[in-house]
């Protein structure tokens, strides 16, 4: 077990998801008292319900934590059930299909007045893109003023930003989600110096490639067949295999414990298998 987490109030947005639901129920399983924060209340109550099962103490709070009003609404919701919070997970993020090519570089299709099923770089729409940079970046920093302010006034906390393998190299065709992350990634650092006064220390997880179960995604299909994308993330990865959302539990209780990582601050962890330290050739 780490030491320092039980008791202790735990934030975790985006908790309905994949990677953050394994997350919240690693945190509670140590003792944390944990608020999950998402859009959607049937996927909270889903991990509440798991959460519940084995003993430990969780709520749902619905909040678009992009937006100030509910992010501030959430603040108090939590601080009305547990307290103060004393560890923050920045779970929120993703992508949308707009801001994605369908092409890994330019080709002179794109160029077309109706290209057909060819979106490049020139296709891609900037309110999609706005949208996925907001999501990852504002909905990062907004939480960070929310729960942050809670820690500053209660003696100090620690902050966990989700950020990715795009923080680091942008990956092919996914030009706003590299962008959102890599700004995640820079804010984690400036962050850490900004509020270690405030004993406050932040830090990030950046997750390699975890493909959903069930489902179709650019690296699996839904029955774990791999598809050309992933056969090529396999190779690279010098593990040879894909994460699985456990993986990421270890490295955040390390860091949301001020007894194993209290003077660790404005890191970021690859959690991939070695992907990004694998050169191509």
């Amino acid at each position: 077990m780490f030491s320092g987490i039980r008791d202790r109030v735990a934030v975790v947005t985006g908790a309905g998801g994949n990677l953050c639901s394994e997350m919240a129920k690693g945190l509670a399983a140590e003792g944390a008292k944990v608020a999950l924060i998402g859009r959607t209340i049937a996927t909270l109550d889903a991990v509440k319900e798991d959460i519940d099962a084995e003993g430990g103490t969780a709520i749902s709070v619905v909040a678009d934590v992009t937006d100030p009003v509910q992010a501030r609404a959430a603040g108090d919701a939590v601080m009305a059930a547990f307290g103060p919070c004393a560890i923050l997970v920045n779970g929120a993020g993703g992508n949308a299909r707009g801001a994605i090519t369908t092409v890994n570089s330019f080709v002179a299709e794109e160029l077309k007045d109706n290209p057909g099923e060819v979106r490049g770089f020139f296709g891609l729409d900037p309110a999609e893109f706005s949208r996925v940079v907001v999501l990852n970046t504002t909905g990062t920093m907004i939480p960070c003023q929310v729960f942050g302010r809670q820690m500053a006034e209660n003696g100090g906390g620690a902050i966990v930003n989700i950020a990715s393998m795009n923080s680091y190299t942008p990956l092919t065709r996914n030009s706003a989600y590299a962008a959102g992350k890599a700004g995640v990634e820079n804010f984690t650092r400036w962050l850490a110096a900004y509020l270690a006064p405030a004993n406050i220390r932040v830090n990030g997880i950046a997750p390699g490639f975890f493909p959903k179960p069930d489902r179709d995604g650019p690296q699996s299909d839904r029955h774990g067949n791999l598809t050309e994308r992933g056969v090529r993330t396999i190779e690279h990865t010098p593990m040879k295999r894909f994460g699985v959302a456990r993986d990421l539990v270890g490295t955040l209780l390390w860091l949301a414990s001020d007894d194993a990582s209290g003077f660790v601050t404005g890191v970021t962890v690859p959690i991939d298998g070695g992907f990004v330290a694998n050169s191509p050739v």
